[in-house]
């Protein structure tokens, strides 16, 4: 699959997603993608690389050991990553390609802003998962 940042700077490819794709509305989330809730999926290294426009990234640390990457020039969120973890964490809305799934849970329920009237028929949790 493959995928982009929005203007076009950016590209990358991902041959498989390693979770279940979620929507999380922890407000970091929220605040780093100015939305309600922001869509996305775990993705081994090995399976993610950056096709061109790797030096136009920027970074930010937006709490210990959490780096989110983004576009230098159009400011889209592509990927985080996490210290001491073996996975990325792909920003999926960026997909160019159909990830051939869809999104299995909600996380961080407990931080849903309270004028979204969004329903579905997915799991929501309060914080993390479960299994987490």
């Amino acid at each position: 699959m493959k995928g982009s940042c929005l203007c076009g700077e950016i590209e990358y490819e991902v041959s498989e997603l390693d979770s279940p794709i979620q929507h999380c509305s922890c407000k970091t989330c929220r605040k780093a993608h100015a939305a309600a809730f922001n869509t996305a999926a775990g993705v081994s290294h090995e399976n993610f690389h950056w096709v061109k426009g790797e030096s136009t990234l920027s970074k930010f640390e937006s709490s210990p050991g959490k780096l989110r990457y983004f576009c230098s020039k159009c400011g889209t969120h592509l990927i985080k990553t996490k210290k001491g973890t073996s996975t990325l964490v792909l920003r999926v809305a960026t997909l160019d390609d159909d990830p051939g799934k869809v999104p299995e849970f909600r996380i961080w329920g407990s931080h849903e802003v309270s004028w979204l009237n969004y329903t579905s028929e997915i799991p929501v949790y309060d914080e993390w998962e479960p299994e987490r």
